[in-house]
């Protein structure tokens, strides 16, 4: 299997970018055939779906860039910058053109000419927009495995979420737009059809206005989920040698890759009973009590063998937290 397909997302939004091009095209023959401006809309909202999926995919591609020297903790973000991207179009671009075009259908009156291809293809848009519908499902339980979906909904990763999201929507769009186009036909009232258009724009305009903060919250620099850092926490707080935890930072750098920064203070005394645990102290004391030059080296030796043992002893525990939670991979601690 390619790489590519390893990359988190990139699955689901290969499969909605197929998806959405061939349905765009097969909505636009039926628009023709048709003049419904449901499914104009529908066609319009596929084509947006199609080119903010893209963006997605660039996004997904880049975010996976190994650090360089010109950043260290490498591309992940890049992945929000295109999502947010990719948002704004659906707002703009999809949301805007959708609602423009039912008012001024509503606005010139136009009529929908009845047509079997009409309902061929929104039964075949049905079943593929689900379809991918569901492979975004799937990946998110992939990427969060045992998680709810009502919680992945809320703190999944950007990228499948767009498509979630969109498909979701893509999914109602087909029903209202049959519905839409079946009670115009049924009624004979041209404006029906129109406020199906209106509707679906509407719609997908929520859908970005959710998707642009969710970005935005990533851009920033969001705060790795509660239970997590309340993880990391009892495993520093559990530790002889840590006192307490004084100040502790965290950031979501990619989809399921966190750094955490905090200053913590250390036991002395659990320090010392580190350093003498194989020798007695009592021992060199008594080497030491009656000679001022070794006395002096004694303390000169215990002053290098401190901050050793306290890196060790930080080094220790990052191996601990990155073991016990794996994605956390880059950790500051330091002594307050």
């Amino acid at each position: 299997m390619s790489d590519n397909y390893k990359i988190k997302g990139f699955l689901p939004v290969l499969a909605a970018l197929l998806g959405n091009i061939f349905i765009a095209i097969i909505k636009f023959v039926a628009f023709m055939f048709s003049g419904s401006v449901a499914l104009f809309s529908e066609a319009v909202h596929s084509v947006a779906d199609s080119s903010n999926q893209l963006l997605l995919m660039i996004g997904i591609k880049r975010s996976a860039r190994k650090p360089d020297k010109d950043f260290i903790y490498g591309y992940g973000r890049e992945r929000f910058f295109w999502a947010l991207i990719s948002a704004c179009g659906i707002f703009f671009i999809g949301a805007g053109a959708i609602i423009y075009n039912g008012v001024d259908s509503l606005w010139h009156k136009r009529e929908v000419l009845d047509h079997p291809i009409v309902y061929i293809v929104l039964a075949l848009s049905l079943i593929i927009e689900s379809i991918t519908f569901w492979i975004a499902i799937r990946e998110l339980k992939h990427q969060y495995p045992g998680e709810k979906l009502s919680r992945l909904i809320r703190t999944g990763d950007p990228s499948t979420l767009a498509v979630v999201y969109e498909d979701g929507l893509a999914v109602i769009g087909v029903l209202v737009a049959f519905s839409a186009i079946m009670i115009s036909r049924l009624t004979g009232q041209y404006y029906w059809d129109a406020l199906g258009s209106i509707m679906i724009g509407l719609l997908l305009a929520v859908i970005a206005v959710v998707l642009i903060a969710k970005n935005r919250q990533f851009l920033l620099g969001k705060s790795i989920p509660p239970d997590l850092q309340d993880r990391i926490i009892r495993i520093l707080e559990a530790d002889p040698a840590i006192d307490n935890v004084v100040d502790f930072k965290s950031t979501v750098m990619d989809i399921g890759i966190y750094r955490i920064k905090c200053s913590i203070e250390f036991n002395g005394t659990a320090l010392l009973s580190e350093i003498y645990k194989n020798n007695s102290l009592q021992e060199q004391y008594n080497e030491v009590k009656d000679d001022f030059e070794e006395f002096k080296k004694f303390c000169m030796h215990y002053a290098d063998r401190v901050p050793r043992l306290v890196g060790k002893k930080i080094d220790e525990i990052e191996t601990r937290i990155r073991t016990e939670n794996q994605g956390v991979k880059y950790i500051d601690i330091e002594v307050n």
